[in-house]
């Protein structure tokens, strides 16, 4: 079979592998980082109450149903891609394998900035959160930056040592968020005012407003989903555990955000769940909890609210730490990055490289003034979701064009596999990516001629022409480093 000059090369015949860490973890502890960066309980304190009172679309929860329909069928390459690379690159890797080398190293500073640009925004809400929380109820006046110090210390520090502790850490935080949500959602059916109706869950009412931001806010909420594949190395059996991890979380998040959209609705009452929500925003969840639960339950919601911020962070860290990794030891970074810490088995030099940047971030935007809300967590994550949104675009193309190399019909994946849902989910990315762009000032709240509606989403396109331009001078400066990009991701001969 001849090979593509653009495909990775194999790896050397009698080569020593690359240490890898040990396997400890299995889809449960998958499942938990997926879920964590989702962040239910952040999801329902200020995702649908801003899907609700910014769209006017009261059929939110048919919408979150539906972006998981179009994820599981994402997933369907995506783990059949897993199948065959088992690194720890993911969408770098991806990339490099399904359609070349300079697109890979493109789709890598595309992730670096988007994770990055996603754990920066989300310590910016947990510094504003825990600030506003230590106010009102101890009086103290605490900086919100010295709190997001504060934080990526101690996520650092989870980051750096073995992935079972931080997947014990995550298991305790997701539950106790999941389950405050999940008695949410009861009293809410249990007190709705007007009665619990269907009409959530009709094609009207999912259809009725400002469909394109709606779809865009929901997507986001789905964040982090995709993160499996960067465990791949950590995992007890990667070749089934990414996709059956996958899945497991997108069947779980899409069902629980659907039943969590419309507990609230029945809350406020359908015909006044729109407005409501525009009133109260983030408070929404705390104010109809108070009136069903009494105002206990707000109080240690909000506190709940905190640690599912920093089951995010955690989450998104150990992200980045991983791509770091995987860079470092193809020599597409330092190669000292791509070490493993000797006793713990873990990216650690990855984990300190993301608490740097954090730190640096966070210091720039304290020392310009910018609100930790309105600034830091509006601007930043909804420049990381678009910088997703893209990565999973590249990556359904990249799975059609991995499985055609290898002759398609004469591997062991089906054409439903290998063509049919990566082209389906491709044309679904692609018309969301330009829904995220068109819309991208509502997203910020800023008006259409606000500069912000293009200086945010070219750092993107920064990023990726960065990658190609660096994949480039590898070529041609470093051309062992170039031939092994993607190498270390997979023992199977591209």
């Amino acid at each position: 079979m001849a090979i593509d000059p653009r495909a990775p090369a194999a790896r050397p015949s009698g080569a020593a592998p690359p240490a890898t860490p040990a396997p400890r973890i299995g889809v449960p502890g998958i499942v938990f980082f997926i879920i964590a960066a989702s962040a239910p309980l952040t999801v329902a304190a200020g995702g649908i109450p801003q899907s609700l009172g910014v769209t006017g679309v009261l059929g939110i929860p048919l919408l979150y149903l539906l972006i998981a329909a179009l994820l599981a069928v994402f997933s369907v390459g995506y783990a059949a891609m897993s199948r065959h690379i088992t690194g720890a690159g993911a969408f770098y890797a991806y990339a490099a394998h399904g359609i070349g080398r300079t697109a890979g190293v493109a789709a890598a500073f595309v992730a670096l900035v988007s994770y990055n640009a996603m754990q920066v925004g989300i310590a910016g809400l947990f510094g504003a959160t825990t600030a506003d929380f230590l106010k009102a109820r101890t009086g103290l006046d605490v900086p919100w930056w010295a709190l997001v110090l504060a934080a990526a210390a101690l996520v650092g520090a989870l980051g750096y040592r073995r992935i079972d502790v931080g997947v014990k850490v995550l298991a305790v935080l997701i539950v106790i968020e999941s389950g405050t949500v999940l008695v949410f959602d009861i009293a809410q059916f249990g007190h709705a005012p007007q009665g619990v109706s269907l009409a959530p869950l009709t094609w009207h009412a999912a259809t009725d407003g400002a469909l394109g931001v709606a779809l865009c806010c929901i997507f986001a909420a789905f964040m982090g989903f995709e993160s499996a594949a960067l465990y791949g190395e950590e995992c007890k059996d990667p070749r089934r555990t990414i996709g059956r991890a996958t899945y497991t979380a997108v069947a779980l998040i899409g069902v629980f955000y659907a039943v969590t959209a419309w507990a609230m609705i029945s809350g406020a009452g359908d015909g006044r769940a729109v407005r409501y929500a525009a009133a109260h925003g983030p408070e929404m969840m705390f104010a109809l909890g108070a009136d069903s639960l009494g105002p206990l339950f707000s109080d240690l919601a909000q506190l709940f609210l905190i640690t599912s911020l920093v089951a995010a962070l955690l989450s998104f860290h150990n992200a980045v730490a991983r791509y770091v990794r995987s860079l470092g030891r193809e020599g597409v970074l330092p190669r000292g990055l791509g070490a493993l810490h000797p006793r713990y088995g873990s990216p650690a030099r990855g984990s300190l490289a993301q608490t740097a940047v954090t730190v640096a971030v966070t210091a720039l935007f304290a020392l310009a003034g910018r609100d930790p809300v309105d600034d830091v967590f509006t601007w930043l994550t909804n420049l990381g979701a678009l910088g997703v949104i893209l990565l999973l675009l590249v990556t359904s193309v990249a799975v059609i064009g991995y499985f055609a190399r290898r002759g398609g019909s004469r591997t062991d994946e089906g054409v439903w596999q290998r063509l049919i849902a990566p082209a389906l989910s491709a044309v679904a990315l692609a018309v969301i990516f330009y829904l995220a762009l068109t819309t991208f000032s509502v997203q910020l709240g800023v008006g259409p001629g606000n500069p912000l509606r293009w200086i945010l989403p070219c750092l993107v396109l920064v990023a990726a022409v960065l990658g190609i331009a660096w994949a480039r001078y590898l070529r041609a400066a470093r051309p062992t480093a170039y031939a092994a990009i993607g190498t270390c991701a997979t023992d199977d001969t591209p």
